[in-house]
């Protein structure tokens, strides 16, 4: 029985979200694949479900109304994967900027190793991406050297987007009122985890920026990012209560 899911939100992907679900199903261990999509208008939801065809029992395909945002795509598909019983839940671009062969060892950092959250990290090890140019390299590396002294996690890479959750993570987490949907929602999540006790470990790859399509950065992805960890902060201290404390478990020591 396959344990993994990953998780892959899409808008406007067309000229990738072959390639990358070819090159997931390729790997030396098995991985089911979800897409969510916000229906792209390029027709990348087209695309997938013609590979369904292909691979019936391991593609699946969710599509919502509209671009409603990468933090509630991934809620979504969450939900999707906590009803169908998933132990391993990831999340990844569907740009080709993660390498699905880093998928087996954020798996086994959770699996063998038994941490409840393995972050493909760019900045434990150096800096390593590939084609950014230098000036948004920084802004990324000074951004997470921002969230560190804000809200004191001892992640490097705070805002990175390609990880793995142990179920009990999601099923913990109230997912319901996660509030950020752009990179300020991947700061929540690990922000989340970390205060509720979860071993988390950052495990050092390569992060290669996309060579088609088209980012979806933008100003306002940034503004939230930036004004949402002071507000993360201060929740944080005015409602403790949200970030209660996780049993430890005979699974999880």
């Amino acid at each position: 029985m396959v344990d993994a899911l990953v998780i892959i939100p899409t808008y406007n992907e067309r000229e990738n979200v072959e390639k990358i679900i070819r090159q997931v199903f390729s790997l030396p261990r098995d991985f089911h694949v979800l897409v969510v999509d916000d229906n792209s208008p390029d027709g990348t939801a087209g695309v997938v479900q013609e590979m369904t065809t292909i691979f019936p029992d391991s593609l699946f395909l969710e599509q919502r109304e509209g671009k409603l945002g990468l933090g509630t795509a991934y809620i979504h598909g969450f939900k999707w994967a906590l009803d169908r019983h998933y132990d391993y839940i990831f999340e990844m671009d569907a740009d080709l900027s993660h390498n699905p062969e880093d998928l087996i060892q954020l798996y086994d950092t959770c699996a063998d190793e038994g941490y409840d959250v393995a972050i493909g990290s760019r900045y434990i090890d150096g800096v390593n991406v590939v084609n950014w140019p230098l000036g948004r390299v920084l802004m990324s590396y000074l951004a997470s050297i921002y969230v560190r002294m804000i809200t004191r996690m001892p992640i490097y890479d705070t805002t990175a987007g390609f990880k793995c959750y142990r179920r009990r993570v999601l099923e913990s987490i109230k997912l319901d009122e996660i509030k950020f949907t752009g990179y300020a929602f991947q700061i929540e999540m690990k922000f989340t985890a970390w205060k509720m006790g979860f071993r988390i470990k950052e495990v050092s790859i390569v992060f290669t920026d996309r060579t088609e399509g088209e980012s979806k950065m933008s100003t306002g992805i940034f503004k939230e990012a930036v004004w949402g960890v002071v507000r993360l902060k201060w929740k944080s201290l005015i409602n403790p209560s949200r970030f209660k404390p996780v049993i430890p478990t005979k699974e999880n020591p």
